[in-house]
């Protein structure tokens, strides 16, 4: 299994990437595992609604390789997502092997989230909360949730 996080913009501060990086070296016992940070668009401090959308649609073609990818599953993180638990990602994550899918993408968007064209794409849109939280935050989160949920598939003893 290939599992990916495709995310616009980059971790900043140390204590991110190193989450990252210790979620990530988990994760390898299990699955192979990559993020792919893509370049987040320019905006004004004030950005009109069709300057967000033009940033918008440029972020989506940088995903669209990512969305094209043969056997993907692709997963929207967005705020308009199902609500979900552990054990339901880890349901999700087990349910796409057995029904083909080599690869899984989660897309995480910049801060105005994703366009509308990646969010038609993906095959399941998931919400981390109703609260709103810092994309380095989010990106770890997820990059967490990812490894507990092949832990619950794996029998091994993590998800409490």
């Amino acid at each position: 299994m290939n599992i990916s996080v495709i995310a616009v913009g980059k971790l900043k501060e140390s204590y991110w990437r190193e989450a990252i990086q210790e979620y990530s070296k988990r994760i390898s016992r299990f699955a192979h595992f990559e993020i792919i940070e893509l370049p987040e668009s320019r905006l004004s401090d004030n950005p009109s609604d069709a300057e967000i959308a033009l940033a918008l649609q440029s972020e989506a073609k940088l995903m669209q390789p990512y969305l094209d990818r043969k056997g993907s599953y692709n997963i929207a993180m967005c705020v308009e997502g199902k609500l979900i638990s552990s054990e339901e990602l880890a349901k999700e994550i087990d349910s796409t092997g057995v029904n083909g899918f080599s690869n899984i993408n989660f897309f995480i968007g910049s801060s105005f989230g994703l366009s509308d064209t990646v969010k038609k794409s993906c095959k399941l849109r998931i919400s981390m909360s109703r609260m709103t939280l810092p994309h380095q935050l989010a990106r770890v989160v997820l990059t967490e949730q990812i490894y507990r949920a092949l832990t619950i598939n794996n029998g091994v003893k993590y998800h409490k």
